[in-house]
């Protein structure tokens, strides 16, 4: 009779688990971007590896380009430019498109991987949280620039900025449809409406970005979102403070 009752007991555990797996695949079949293995497409929602995706295309320029054009993100590529460490290849410049957010200044070219991310970002994190907070969307978002020459902190020695690579850009403020600037220097600790959103887009950039250090990391990002693609976070190894 034990050995019954046990036998009985592990057919029901194995039935819950063959069950949870039964309910798990058919979730997931109907969220792919939650699996390791299914391709980026840049036109789904963020889950559960797209972030490793997107910085795995640091090293595959032509498929980013082509995840770029699949979504209808016009931009041009840029030639390559810069030498040694300050080398890069994938940089790439959004054109003017009168539905999404604009970058100001225009001229910012980061590399593709980043540029693949902040369309990602302004689609299913800045603007769901600008209409959400706001009741309106993000018009523009400033920055500090991408691209830049130089090693981490602008110190003399050591490792080399994502910078340099063009594989990072510092956001500096947001622009509202009305006109509003939500600044991160002036409004990280501010009003409640603003302190929420920019707390709410720095979490989700956390998702798409290798690295996101924010006013809560030190005082040298007092004033910006650092946002990099370091190649890293293709691992899971990423940064977010």
């Amino acid at each position: 009779m034990r050995r019954l009752h046990l036998t009985l007991r592990r057919l029901v555990l194995l039935g819950g688990v063959l069950i949870l797996l039964f309910v798990g695949y058919a979730y997931l079949r109907q969220r792919p971007q939650d699996l390791p293995w299914t391709d980026l497409e840049l036109a789904q929602p963020v889950g559960l590896f797209t972030g490793r995706k997107l910085a795995a295309l640091t090293g595959d320029t032509v498929r980013c380009k082509a995840l770029l054009d699949q979504a209808g993100i016009d931009h041009v590529a840029m030639k390559p430019g810069g030498a040694d460490q300050c080398a890069y290849a994938d940089a790439v410049r959004l054109k003017p498109d009168a539905a999404a957010i604009a970058l100001v200044p225009a001229a910012v070219a980061p590399s593709c991987p980043v540029v693949a991310a902040l369309r990602l970002w302004e689609w299913q994190v800045v603007q769901p949280a600008a209409q959400r907070i706001y009741g309106q969307p993000v018009r523009s978002i400033r920055h500090f620039g991408s691209y830049s020459c130089r090693r981490m902190y602008g110190r003399s020695q050591g490792d080399f900025s994502e910078h340099a690579t063009a594989d990072a850009i510092d956001v500096a403020a947001f622009v509202l449809k009305d006109g509003r600037q939500v600044s991160v220097l002036n409004d990280w600790k501010g009003g409640e409406k603003d302190a929420a959103f920019l707390r709410a887009v720095r979490d989700g950039a956390c998702d798409l970005f290798s690295t996101v250090l924010s006013p809560d990391y030190n005082a040298a990002h007092r004033d910006h979102f650092h946002l990099d693609q370091a190649e890293r976070g293709a691992t899971g190894w990423r940064a977010c403070r």
